[in-house]
């Protein structure tokens, strides 16, 4: 390798690190800030490691807020409309991939137009649907209107577009019926798919905040995000508590970032293959 093209290399990689530190730093700091005294958290200049790190300040905001409950009200929802969406999608993007009946194009064109119309514009039809089903405040009103997605029935079309044709003749040869087919066959080869999907949809509906905070009135009925809002609310200024309350409720969603990345660049990429 030549001097220009190792000088090359190493300024892409010093430019990297630059970049993943700007992006990470509001993270650390806010990880920082949980664990100072009240004391530092108001100094001028301002610090960015506790001289002392204070693990009290997560137990004081266990004590003041219903964390656990925010945090299993949002894993329930999540958990659920994953689900959903996934069961949904697979069904949806099977049928658009390898079933043959008129109209498929426009109907599956007619679909994907969905996803232009902006998700507010649909949010006070979401509402009163949900409040004449007297759903308001439960699981179901925070769940139902997310069961079901025009993006996870295009990605997952991506995945089972890739599947050779050849193998659904193989196997209907051999007496598989389609939904066999479906679920012994083609669900299996998909499953890169069906994990992006659930890593996006996991992310997404956790750190969903107008729709909870609409038909949510009990305090606990509300998810991590609005809880983070109401603990602001009742602790003030005092950052170093709104800070740790932060912190845990980041860390589920941190978790499962950590864990899917690699299949949501996959799926990301999925577009570019087929179809």
């Amino acid at each position: 390798m030549s001097l220009a093209a190792r000088l090359n290399r190493l300024l892409l990689y010093v430019a990297l690190t630059v970049a993943a530190v700007i992006i990470v730093f509001p993270i650390l700091y806010a990880v920082s800030i949980s664990l100072m005294p009240p004391a530092e958290v108001n100094t001028f200049p301002p610090r960015f490691v506790p001289s002392t790190p204070n693990w009290a300040n997560y137990a004081n905001v266990a004590r003041t807020v219903p964390v656990g409950r925010y945090l299993l009200n949002s894993l329930v929802v999540s958990a659920a409309v994953t689900l959903g969406q996934i069961a949904t999608a697979s069904l949806s993007g099977y049928a658009f991939a390898f079933l043959r009946f008129p109209g498929r194009a426009a109907l599956f064109a007619l679909f994907m137009s969905t996803m232009m119309v902006p998700w507010e514009v649909t949010l006070i039809p979401n509402y009163l649907t949900i409040r004449s089903l007297r759903l308001l405040d439960s699981y179901p009103g925070l769940i139902l209107p997310f069961l079901a997605t025009a993006f996870g029935t295009f990605l997952l079309r991506q995945f089972f577009l890739q599947i050779p044709r050849e193998l659904e003749d193989a196997a209907r040869i051999d007496g598989c019926g389609r939904f066999r087919f479906f679920w012994s066959i083609a669900l299996p080869l998909a499953r890169p798919g069906l994990l992006t999907l659930g890593a996006y949809t996991f992310l997404n509906t956790w750190n969903q905040y107008l729709w909870p905070l609409l038909v949510t009135n009990t305090r606990l009925m509300r998810t991590v995000q609005i809880g983070v809002r109401f603990l602001m609310n009742e602790e003030g200024m005092q950052y170093h508590r709104i800070m740790a309350g932060v912190v845990l409720c980041m860390l589920p969603a941190l978790v499962i970032l950590l864990w899917g990345q690699r299949y949501l660049v996959r799926g990301l990429m999925a577009g570019g293959i087929k179809g």
